[in-house]
Protein backbone atom coordinates (compact mmCIF):
# COMPACT_ATOMS: atom_id res chain seq x y z
CA UNK A 1 0.00 0.00 0.00
CA UNK A 2 1.49 3.40 -1.15
CA UNK A 3 1.67 5.68 1.89
CA UNK A 4 3.82 8.85 0.56
CA UNK A 5 5.08 9.84 -2.60
CA UNK A 6 7.24 12.78 -3.44
CA UNK A 7 7.17 14.46 -7.04
CA UNK A 8 9.45 16.51 -8.81
CA UNK A 9 10.70 18.38 -5.86
CA UNK A 10 13.53 21.02 -5.77
CA UNK A 11 15.18 22.19 -2.95
CA UNK A 12 17.64 25.59 -2.75
CA UNK A 13 19.54 26.98 0.30
CA UNK A 14 20.65 30.58 -1.66
CA UNK A 15 21.81 29.52 -5.03
CA UNK A 16 22.87 26.10 -4.18
CA UNK A 17 20.79 23.02 -5.15
CA UNK A 18 19.98 20.60 -1.60
CA UNK A 19 17.77 17.91 -2.97
CA UNK A 20 16.03 16.94 -6.13
CA UNK A 21 13.57 13.89 -6.36
CA UNK A 22 11.85 12.96 -9.36
CA UNK A 23 9.70 10.59 -8.00
CA UNK A 24 9.93 8.69 -4.70
CA UNK A 25 7.57 6.14 -3.36
CA UNK A 26 7.09 4.92 0.08
CA UNK A 27 5.20 1.96 0.48
CA UNK A 28 3.97 0.39 3.54
CA UNK A 29 5.93 -2.19 5.19
CA UNK A 30 9.76 -0.60 4.22
CA UNK A 31 12.27 0.23 6.56
CA UNK A 32 14.36 3.03 4.99
CA UNK A 33 17.67 4.24 6.06
CA UNK A 34 19.18 7.31 4.31
CA UNK A 35 22.96 7.61 4.31
CA UNK A 36 25.25 10.40 2.67
CA UNK A 37 28.07 12.17 4.01
CA UNK A 38 27.35 15.31 6.62
CA UNK A 39 25.59 18.32 4.80
CA UNK A 40 24.57 16.88 1.65
CA UNK A 41 20.71 17.16 2.71
CA UNK A 42 19.42 14.18 4.76
CA UNK A 43 17.71 15.57 7.60
CA UNK A 44 16.48 18.43 4.72
CA UNK A 45 15.04 15.25 3.11
CA UNK A 46 13.80 13.98 6.01
CA UNK A 47 11.85 17.44 7.07
CA UNK A 48 10.56 17.76 3.30
CA UNK A 49 9.02 14.36 3.41
CA UNK A 50 7.49 15.36 6.96
CA UNK A 51 5.88 18.61 5.35
CA UNK A 52 8.53 20.23 8.44
CA UNK A 53 9.99 22.54 5.40
CA UNK A 54 8.84 24.46 2.17
CA UNK A 55 10.46 24.18 -0.78
CA UNK A 56 10.75 25.67 -4.40
CA UNK A 57 9.37 23.11 -6.43
CA UNK A 58 7.27 20.06 -6.48
CA UNK A 59 4.86 18.45 -4.03
CA UNK A 60 4.81 15.56 -1.11
CA UNK A 61 1.45 13.45 -0.70
CA UNK A 62 0.80 11.74 2.63
CA UNK A 63 -1.62 8.53 2.92
CA UNK A 64 -1.45 7.71 6.29
CA UNK A 65 -0.47 9.16 9.83
CA UNK A 66 3.07 9.87 10.86
CA UNK A 67 5.49 10.75 13.73
CA UNK A 68 8.69 12.23 13.63
CA UNK A 69 11.81 11.46 15.85
CA UNK A 70 13.70 15.07 15.05
CA UNK A 71 17.51 15.90 15.18
CA UNK A 72 18.27 18.90 17.72
CA UNK A 73 14.76 19.23 18.91
CA UNK A 74 13.39 20.11 22.43
CA UNK A 75 9.92 18.99 23.90
CA UNK A 76 7.96 18.53 26.49
CA UNK A 77 6.50 14.74 27.85
CA UNK A 78 3.38 14.00 25.58
CA UNK A 79 3.36 10.34 26.47
CA UNK A 80 1.94 8.56 29.28
CA UNK A 81 1.90 4.62 29.99
CA UNK A 82 3.98 1.97 29.98
CA UNK A 83 6.39 3.75 27.62
CA UNK A 84 7.74 5.93 29.81
CA UNK A 85 8.81 3.15 32.13
CA UNK A 86 9.98 1.45 29.80
CA UNK A 87 12.53 3.72 28.46
CA UNK A 88 13.44 5.10 32.44
CA UNK A 89 11.56 8.36 32.07
CA UNK A 90 9.02 10.16 34.75
CA UNK A 91 6.51 12.12 33.41
CA UNK A 92 7.35 14.75 36.26
CA UNK A 93 11.35 15.46 34.85
CA UNK A 94 12.89 18.44 35.32
CA UNK A 95 13.83 20.48 32.17
CA UNK A 96 16.57 21.49 34.24
CA UNK A 97 18.24 18.86 35.30
CA UNK A 98 17.95 16.57 31.95
CA UNK A 99 20.79 14.98 30.42
CA UNK A 100 20.90 14.71 26.46
CA UNK A 101 19.63 10.99 26.67
CA UNK A 102 16.73 11.53 28.49
CA UNK A 103 16.09 14.43 25.55
CA UNK A 104 16.59 11.80 23.20
CA UNK A 105 14.38 9.40 25.16
CA UNK A 106 11.27 12.30 25.09
CA UNK A 107 11.41 12.90 21.74
CA UNK A 108 11.50 8.71 21.44
CA UNK A 109 8.05 8.26 23.74
CA UNK A 110 5.93 10.95 22.25
CA UNK A 111 6.76 9.58 18.89
CA UNK A 112 5.79 6.25 19.26
CA UNK A 113 2.87 6.26 21.83
CA UNK A 114 1.20 8.12 19.12
CA UNK A 115 1.15 4.28 17.22
CA UNK A 116 1.07 6.11 13.31
CA UNK A 117 1.83 3.50 10.29
CA UNK A 118 4.99 5.56 9.53
CA UNK A 119 7.56 7.04 11.93
CA UNK A 120 10.42 9.51 10.02
CA UNK A 121 13.67 9.15 12.90
CA UNK A 122 16.82 11.23 12.26
CA UNK A 123 19.62 9.87 14.58
CA UNK A 124 17.37 8.70 17.07
CA UNK A 125 20.23 6.64 19.11
CA UNK A 126 22.12 9.72 19.87
CA UNK A 127 23.31 9.94 23.26
CA UNK A 128 21.61 6.80 24.36
CA UNK A 129 23.44 4.22 26.07
CA UNK A 130 23.53 0.40 25.03
CA UNK A 131 20.36 -0.53 26.80
CA UNK A 132 17.94 1.86 25.60
CA UNK A 133 19.85 1.39 22.03
CA UNK A 134 18.56 -2.38 22.27
CA UNK A 135 15.32 -1.17 23.76
CA UNK A 136 14.42 1.39 21.14
CA UNK A 137 15.58 -0.99 17.80
CA UNK A 138 13.07 -3.46 19.01
CA UNK A 139 10.40 -0.61 19.24
CA UNK A 140 11.40 0.53 15.65
CA UNK A 141 11.08 -3.24 14.53
CA UNK A 142 7.67 -3.31 15.78
CA UNK A 143 7.00 0.02 13.36
CA UNK A 144 4.77 -0.64 10.32
CA UNK A 145 6.94 2.09 7.93
CA UNK A 146 10.51 3.61 8.68
CA UNK A 147 12.81 5.89 7.24
CA UNK A 148 15.59 6.54 9.64
CA UNK A 149 19.13 8.60 9.81
CA UNK A 150 21.51 7.17 11.67
CA UNK A 151 25.16 6.44 11.82
CA UNK A 152 25.08 3.46 13.55
CA UNK A 153 25.07 1.12 11.02
CA UNK A 154 23.76 -2.32 13.77
CA UNK A 155 20.42 -0.15 13.52
CA UNK A 156 20.62 0.03 9.84
CA UNK A 157 21.49 -3.59 9.35
CA UNK A 158 18.82 -4.90 11.75
CA UNK A 159 16.23 -2.81 10.96
CA UNK A 160 16.12 -1.41 6.99
CA UNK A 161 15.44 -3.48 4.18
CA UNK A 162 16.53 -0.46 1.68
CA UNK A 163 19.07 2.33 1.88
CA UNK A 164 18.89 5.80 -0.35
CA UNK A 165 21.76 7.76 -0.75
CA UNK A 166 22.16 11.04 -1.67
CA UNK A 167 24.56 12.84 -3.34
CA UNK A 168 25.20 16.30 -5.40
CA UNK A 169 21.41 16.34 -4.40
CA UNK A 170 20.14 13.10 -6.44
CA UNK A 171 18.99 10.03 -4.39
CA UNK A 172 20.06 6.98 -5.36
CA UNK A 173 18.14 3.29 -3.88
CA UNK A 174 19.62 0.15 -3.27
CA UNK A 175 17.66 -2.78 -1.89
CA UNK A 176 18.57 -4.43 1.41
CA UNK A 177 20.27 -3.31 4.47
CA UNK A 178 23.25 -1.16 5.52
CA UNK A 179 25.99 -4.42 4.71
CA UNK A 180 24.11 -4.93 1.32
CA UNK A 181 24.42 -1.86 0.61
CA UNK A 182 28.07 -1.36 1.10
CA UNK A 183 28.21 -4.40 -1.31
CA UNK A 184 26.14 -2.87 -4.27
CA UNK A 185 28.62 0.14 -3.92
CA UNK A 186 32.26 -1.99 -3.96
CA UNK A 187 30.67 -3.51 -6.79
CA UNK A 188 29.59 -0.15 -8.39
CA UNK A 189 33.12 1.24 -8.08
CA UNK A 190 35.00 -1.60 -9.25
CA UNK A 191 33.06 -1.30 -12.75
CA UNK A 192 33.17 2.33 -12.69
CA UNK A 193 37.38 1.82 -12.53
CA UNK A 194 37.24 -0.81 -15.47
CA UNK A 195 35.05 1.92 -17.44
CA UNK A 196 37.59 4.47 -16.82
CA UNK A 197 40.65 2.15 -17.17
CA UNK A 198 38.67 0.73 -20.78
CA UNK A 199 38.15 4.25 -21.29
CA UNK A 200 42.20 5.30 -21.01
CA UNK A 201 43.28 2.52 -22.88
CA UNK A 202 40.80 3.55 -25.88
CA UNK A 203 41.59 7.49 -26.12
CA UNK A 204 45.58 6.21 -25.98
CA UNK A 205 44.79 4.30 -28.68
CA UNK A 206 43.32 6.63 -30.76
CA UNK A 207 45.64 9.74 -30.07
CA UNK A 208 48.66 7.28 -30.79
CA UNK A 209 47.18 6.26 -34.13
CA UNK A 210 46.72 10.19 -34.60
CA UNK A 211 50.26 10.30 -34.03
CA UNK A 212 51.39 7.53 -36.50
CA UNK A 213 49.44 8.91 -39.06
CA UNK A 214 50.40 12.41 -38.85
CA UNK A 215 54.13 10.71 -38.88
CA UNK A 216 53.52 8.94 -41.60
CA UNK A 217 51.90 11.89 -43.87
CA UNK A 218 55.05 13.72 -43.29
CA UNK A 219 57.44 10.78 -44.24
CA UNK A 220 55.83 10.68 -47.67
CA UNK A 221 58.85 11.08 -50.38
CA UNK A 222 59.04 14.09 -52.58
CA UNK A 223 59.46 14.03 -56.78
CA UNK A 224 62.85 13.12 -57.01
CA UNK A 225 65.03 15.95 -58.88
CA UNK A 226 65.95 13.61 -62.19
CA UNK A 227 62.21 12.34 -62.65
CA UNK A 228 60.37 14.01 -66.31
CA UNK A 229 57.47 15.72 -66.03
CA UNK A 230 54.82 13.20 -66.83
CA UNK A 231 56.14 10.88 -64.46
CA UNK A 232 56.48 13.26 -61.91
CA UNK A 233 53.00 14.25 -61.93
CA UNK A 234 52.26 10.57 -61.90
CA UNK A 235 54.24 10.45 -58.71
CA UNK A 236 52.68 13.47 -56.85
CA UNK A 237 49.18 12.21 -57.90
CA UNK A 238 49.81 9.34 -56.17
CA UNK A 239 51.69 10.48 -53.12
CA UNK A 240 48.75 13.56 -52.91
CA UNK A 241 46.08 10.41 -53.06
CA UNK A 242 48.16 8.74 -50.03
CA UNK A 243 48.39 11.50 -47.73
CA UNK A 244 44.44 12.45 -48.56
CA UNK A 245 44.04 8.80 -47.52
CA UNK A 246 46.15 9.12 -44.55
CA UNK A 247 44.55 12.63 -43.49
CA UNK A 248 41.19 10.72 -43.97
CA UNK A 249 42.33 8.54 -41.66
CA UNK A 250 43.21 10.60 -39.09
CA UNK A 251 40.31 13.17 -39.68
CA UNK A 252 38.38 9.73 -38.62
CA UNK A 253 40.25 9.21 -35.88
CA UNK A 254 39.72 12.45 -34.38
CA UNK A 255 36.12 12.32 -34.86
CA UNK A 256 36.28 9.09 -32.77
CA UNK A 257 38.13 10.43 -29.98
CA UNK A 258 35.36 13.55 -29.86
CA UNK A 259 32.80 11.40 -29.57
CA UNK A 260 34.23 9.16 -26.77
CA UNK A 261 32.63 9.16 -23.93
CA UNK A 262 34.07 10.79 -21.64
CA UNK A 263 34.39 8.89 -18.14
CA UNK A 264 35.27 10.59 -14.66
CA UNK A 265 37.82 8.45 -12.75
CA UNK A 266 36.23 7.12 -9.66
CA UNK A 267 37.51 8.97 -6.65
CA UNK A 268 40.02 7.54 -4.97
CA UNK A 269 40.69 7.26 -0.91
CA UNK A 270 43.59 8.90 -0.09
CA UNK A 271 46.12 7.31 2.39
CA UNK A 272 47.50 9.17 4.76
CA UNK A 273 50.61 8.48 6.87
CA UNK A 274 51.07 11.35 10.09
CA UNK A 275 54.45 11.43 11.36
CA UNK A 276 54.09 10.35 15.24
CA UNK A 277 57.46 10.99 16.02
CA UNK A 278 56.64 14.77 15.70
CA UNK A 279 54.39 14.10 19.04
CA UNK A 280 57.63 13.46 21.53
CA UNK A 281 55.68 10.12 22.75
CA UNK A 282 56.48 8.49 25.85
CA UNK A 283 57.88 5.17 25.99
CA UNK A 284 56.34 3.63 28.95
CA UNK A 285 54.76 0.86 29.43
CA UNK A 286 51.98 2.33 31.64
CA UNK A 287 50.77 5.83 30.89
CA UNK A 288 48.05 6.79 33.35
CA UNK A 289 47.13 4.49 36.59
CA UNK A 290 44.90 4.94 39.30
CA UNK A 291 44.69 3.62 43.11
CA UNK A 292 41.51 3.63 45.09
CA UNK A 293 39.99 6.39 43.45
CA UNK A 294 37.01 7.70 44.78
CA UNK A 295 34.70 10.58 43.63
CA UNK A 296 31.63 12.19 44.28
CA UNK A 297 29.02 14.81 43.31
CA UNK A 298 28.08 16.68 46.34
CA UNK A 299 26.00 13.86 48.37
CA UNK A 300 26.27 11.04 45.35
CA UNK A 301 29.15 8.52 45.11
CA UNK A 302 30.01 7.85 41.47
CA UNK A 303 33.33 5.90 41.43
CA UNK A 304 34.36 3.88 45.01
CA UNK A 305 38.11 2.44 45.43
CA UNK A 306 38.71 2.69 41.44
CA UNK A 307 42.01 0.83 40.05
CA UNK A 308 42.87 0.85 36.40
CA UNK A 309 45.83 1.05 34.06
CA UNK A 310 46.26 2.73 30.64
CA UNK A 311 48.94 0.78 28.31
CA UNK A 312 50.94 2.46 25.61
CA UNK A 313 49.22 2.11 22.74
CA UNK A 314 45.89 0.71 23.52
CA UNK A 315 42.32 1.60 22.22
CA UNK A 316 40.14 1.66 25.46
CA UNK A 317 36.56 2.29 25.13
CA UNK A 318 34.70 3.11 28.46
CA UNK A 319 31.56 1.30 28.15
CA UNK A 320 28.66 1.85 30.71
CA UNK A 321 24.67 2.95 30.98
CA UNK A 322 23.72 6.66 31.21
CA UNK A 323 24.52 8.57 34.37
CA UNK A 324 27.42 5.48 35.14
CA UNK A 325 30.27 8.04 34.95
CA UNK A 326 31.86 7.61 32.01
CA UNK A 327 32.65 11.23 30.80
CA UNK A 328 33.54 11.93 34.18
CA UNK A 329 35.93 9.72 34.52
CA UNK A 330 38.06 10.84 31.03
CA UNK A 331 37.32 14.45 33.03
CA UNK A 332 39.28 13.19 36.37
CA UNK A 333 41.99 12.00 34.38
CA UNK A 334 42.06 15.24 32.11
CA UNK A 335 42.14 17.52 34.90
CA UNK A 336 44.79 15.38 37.09
CA UNK A 337 42.53 14.06 40.21
CA UNK A 338 45.22 13.69 42.78
CA UNK A 339 44.33 9.69 42.72
CA UNK A 340 45.35 9.72 39.19
CA UNK A 341 48.88 10.10 37.93
CA UNK A 342 50.33 9.95 34.22
CA UNK A 343 53.50 9.85 33.21
CA UNK A 344 55.28 12.91 32.44
CA UNK A 345 55.46 12.69 28.28
CA UNK A 346 51.63 12.17 27.94
CA UNK A 347 49.87 14.91 25.99
CA UNK A 348 46.63 14.35 25.84
CA UNK A 349 44.09 15.78 23.29
CA UNK A 350 40.30 16.18 24.02
CA UNK A 351 37.50 16.20 21.26
CA UNK A 352 34.81 18.04 22.83
CA UNK A 353 31.13 17.64 21.49
CA UNK A 354 30.77 21.63 21.83
CA UNK A 355 33.78 22.44 19.53
CA UNK A 356 35.15 24.61 21.93
CA UNK A 357 38.98 23.69 20.34
CA UNK A 358 37.29 25.73 16.83
CA UNK A 359 37.87 29.59 15.86
CA UNK A 360 34.47 29.96 14.48
CA UNK A 361 36.28 33.75 13.12
CA UNK A 362 38.92 31.59 10.95
CA UNK A 363 38.92 29.24 8.22
CA UNK A 364 39.32 25.46 8.26
CA UNK A 365 43.05 25.41 7.14
CA UNK A 366 43.92 28.09 9.82
CA UNK A 367 41.91 26.17 12.51
CA UNK A 368 43.75 22.86 11.95
CA UNK A 369 47.36 24.66 11.27
CA UNK A 370 47.07 26.86 14.27
CA UNK A 371 47.63 23.84 16.58
CA UNK A 372 49.77 21.06 13.82
CA UNK A 373 53.05 19.28 14.28
CA UNK A 374 52.26 17.84 11.07
CA UNK A 375 53.00 19.99 7.47
CA UNK A 376 51.06 21.30 5.47
CA UNK A 377 50.09 18.81 3.22
CA UNK A 378 49.84 15.61 5.78
CA UNK A 379 47.16 18.44 6.99
CA UNK A 380 45.37 18.99 3.38
CA UNK A 381 45.21 15.23 3.07
CA UNK A 382 43.73 14.37 6.78
CA UNK A 383 40.94 16.88 5.48
CA UNK A 384 40.37 15.11 2.29
CA UNK A 385 40.05 11.75 3.96
CA UNK A 386 37.42 14.29 6.11
CA UNK A 387 36.00 14.86 2.94
CA UNK A 388 36.92 18.83 3.06
CA UNK A 389 38.99 19.46 0.18
CA UNK A 390 39.78 21.85 -2.29
CA UNK A 391 38.76 25.75 -1.76
CA UNK A 392 36.30 23.78 0.85
CA UNK A 393 39.67 24.22 3.62
CA UNK A 394 38.97 28.26 2.86
CA UNK A 395 35.51 28.33 4.37
CA UNK A 396 35.05 29.64 7.73
CA UNK A 397 33.88 27.70 10.37
CA UNK A 398 30.90 29.72 11.47
CA UNK A 399 29.37 28.43 8.05
CA UNK A 400 30.14 25.13 8.72
CA UNK A 401 27.27 22.27 9.17
CA UNK A 402 27.62 20.39 12.46
CA UNK A 403 28.49 17.33 11.19
CA UNK A 404 31.41 19.36 9.09
CA UNK A 405 32.11 21.09 12.20
CA UNK A 406 33.16 17.76 13.75
CA UNK A 407 35.53 16.53 10.52
CA UNK A 408 37.35 19.75 11.57
CA UNK A 409 37.84 19.18 14.99
CA UNK A 410 38.83 15.51 14.84
CA UNK A 411 41.25 16.81 11.61
CA UNK A 412 42.72 19.31 14.71
CA UNK A 413 43.17 16.46 16.80
CA UNK A 414 44.73 14.20 14.87
CA UNK A 415 47.35 16.40 13.95
CA UNK A 416 48.34 18.36 16.74
CA UNK A 417 50.78 17.41 19.54
CA UNK A 418 48.65 14.70 21.46
CA UNK A 419 50.09 11.36 21.82
CA UNK A 420 46.73 10.18 23.70
CA UNK A 421 43.56 11.28 22.05
CA UNK A 422 40.06 11.21 24.59
CA UNK A 423 36.69 10.96 22.69
CA UNK A 424 33.54 11.73 24.01
CA UNK A 425 30.87 10.18 22.21
CA UNK A 426 32.59 10.49 18.56
CA UNK A 427 30.14 9.09 16.67
CA UNK A 428 27.42 11.40 17.42
CA UNK A 429 25.74 13.29 14.79
CA UNK A 430 28.67 11.65 12.15
CA UNK A 431 27.80 10.07 9.25
CA UNK A 432 28.62 6.72 8.27
CA UNK A 433 31.39 7.28 5.93
CA UNK A 434 32.86 9.52 7.73
CA UNK A 435 32.53 6.95 10.86
CA UNK A 436 34.56 4.40 8.57
CA UNK A 437 37.17 7.17 7.68
CA UNK A 438 37.25 7.83 11.95
CA UNK A 439 37.96 3.95 12.37
CA UNK A 440 40.67 3.87 10.02
CA UNK A 441 42.89 6.94 11.44
CA UNK A 442 41.95 5.07 14.88
CA UNK A 443 43.08 1.37 13.78
CA UNK A 444 46.01 3.07 12.63
CA UNK A 445 46.99 5.41 15.05
CA UNK A 446 50.43 5.02 16.79
CA UNK A 447 49.53 6.29 19.91
CA UNK A 448 46.85 5.97 22.77
CA UNK A 449 43.02 6.25 22.69
CA UNK A 450 40.22 6.64 24.89
CA UNK A 451 36.89 6.72 23.65
CA UNK A 452 33.25 6.33 25.33
CA UNK A 453 30.65 5.20 23.09
CA UNK A 454 27.61 3.19 23.04
CA UNK A 455 28.49 2.15 19.29
CA UNK A 456 28.93 -1.81 18.89
CA UNK A 457 30.35 -1.45 15.66
CA UNK A 458 32.67 1.16 15.98
CA UNK A 459 33.78 -0.57 19.44
CA UNK A 460 34.25 -3.59 18.11
CA UNK A 461 36.44 -2.35 15.11
CA UNK A 462 38.14 0.54 17.49
CA UNK A 463 38.66 -1.38 20.84
CA UNK A 464 40.94 -3.22 22.38
CA UNK A 465 40.39 -2.62 26.00
CA UNK A 466 36.84 -2.56 27.60
CA UNK A 467 36.49 0.23 30.96
CA UNK A 468 33.63 -1.45 32.30
CA UNK A 469 31.47 0.98 34.83
CA UNK A 470 29.28 -0.52 36.84
CA UNK A 471 27.65 0.11 40.42
CA UNK A 472 30.30 2.81 41.11
CA UNK A 473 33.47 -0.03 40.05
CA UNK A 474 35.66 -0.20 36.72
CA UNK A 475 36.18 -3.55 35.51
CA UNK A 476 38.82 -3.99 32.93
CA UNK A 477 38.26 -6.37 30.05
CA UNK A 478 40.89 -7.54 27.76
CA UNK A 479 38.90 -7.17 24.11
CA UNK A 480 36.60 -5.34 22.61
CA UNK A 481 33.06 -5.87 23.19
CA UNK A 482 32.03 -8.98 21.11
CA UNK A 483 34.73 -10.64 23.37
CA UNK A 484 33.51 -9.59 26.51
CA UNK A 485 29.69 -11.02 25.67
CA UNK A 486 30.77 -14.19 24.81
CA UNK A 487 32.70 -14.65 27.79
CA UNK A 488 29.79 -13.83 30.00
CA UNK A 489 27.62 -16.03 27.94
CA UNK A 490 30.08 -18.62 28.70
CA UNK A 491 30.34 -17.61 31.81
CA UNK A 492 26.45 -17.91 32.45
CA UNK A 493 26.31 -21.51 31.05
CA UNK A 494 29.13 -22.70 33.11
CA UNK A 495 27.15 -21.44 35.99
CA UNK A 496 23.98 -23.00 35.20
CA UNK A 497 25.45 -26.18 34.80
CA UNK A 498 27.32 -25.28 38.09
CA UNK A 499 23.99 -24.70 39.61
CA UNK A 500 22.52 -27.70 38.39
CA UNK A 501 25.45 -29.81 40.47
CA UNK A 502 25.03 -28.14 43.57
CA UNK A 503 21.23 -28.29 43.19
CA UNK A 504 21.82 -32.31 43.00
CA UNK A 505 24.27 -32.11 45.71
CA UNK A 506 21.86 -30.13 48.11
CA UNK A 507 18.93 -32.70 47.80
CA UNK A 508 21.68 -35.82 48.34
CA UNK A 509 22.99 -34.24 51.64
CA UNK A 510 19.07 -33.24 52.57
CA UNK A 511 18.07 -36.93 51.81
CA UNK A 512 21.45 -38.07 54.03
CA UNK A 513 20.45 -35.48 56.86
CA UNK A 514 17.05 -37.93 57.44
CA UNK A 515 19.47 -40.76 58.28
CA UNK A 516 20.61 -41.11 61.43
CA UNK A 517 23.71 -43.16 60.83
CA UNK A 518 25.18 -40.32 59.25
CA UNK A 519 27.48 -37.70 60.16
CA UNK A 520 24.95 -34.84 60.73
CA UNK A 521 27.55 -32.19 61.61
CA UNK A 522 29.76 -32.50 58.93
CA UNK A 523 26.60 -32.83 56.15
CA UNK A 524 25.20 -29.69 58.19
CA UNK A 525 28.41 -27.67 57.43
CA UNK A 526 28.57 -29.19 53.51
CA UNK A 527 24.89 -27.81 53.09
CA UNK A 528 25.66 -24.35 54.23
CA UNK A 529 28.55 -24.21 52.22
CA UNK A 530 27.06 -25.14 48.87
CA UNK A 531 23.71 -22.43 49.99
CA UNK A 532 26.52 -20.41 50.07
CA UNK A 533 27.78 -20.90 46.64
CA UNK A 534 24.13 -21.00 44.93
CA UNK A 535 23.21 -17.66 46.76
CA UNK A 536 26.61 -15.89 45.03
CA UNK A 537 25.98 -17.71 41.77
CA UNK A 538 22.37 -16.08 41.86
CA UNK A 539 23.50 -13.05 42.80
CA UNK A 540 26.03 -12.56 39.48
CA UNK A 541 23.55 -13.63 36.79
Amino acid sequence: MLILEANNIEKYYGERLIIKVKNLKIYSGEKIGIVGINGVGKSTLLDILASRIDFEKGNVKHYSDFSYIKQFSKEEINSNGKILKEFNLTKFISRNSISGGEETKIKIVNALSKNNRIVFADEPTSNLDYGSIELLTRKLLMVDTLVIISHDRNILNKLCNKIIEIEDGELKFYSGNYSEYKKQKEIEFKNNENEYNNYIEEKLHLESAVIGRKKKSKSMKKTPKRMGNSEARLHKRKVTEKQEKVNNAVNSLKTRLEKLEKIEKPKEIKNVKIDFTATNPPKNKVLIYSKKMSFNYGPRNIFQDVEFEVLNKSKIIIYGENGSGKTTLLNLIYNQNENIKIVPKAKIGYYYQDFRNLDFNKNVLENVMESSVQKEYIVRTVLARFNISKNNVYKNVNVLSGGERIKVSMAKLFVSDANILFLDEPTNYMDVQTLEVLEEFLINYEGTVIIVSHDKDFINKVGNILFMIKDKKLITFSGNLNDYEYNINKKNKNDETEKVLINMKLAEIVSKLSHSNENKEFLELEYQRLIKIQRELDNNC
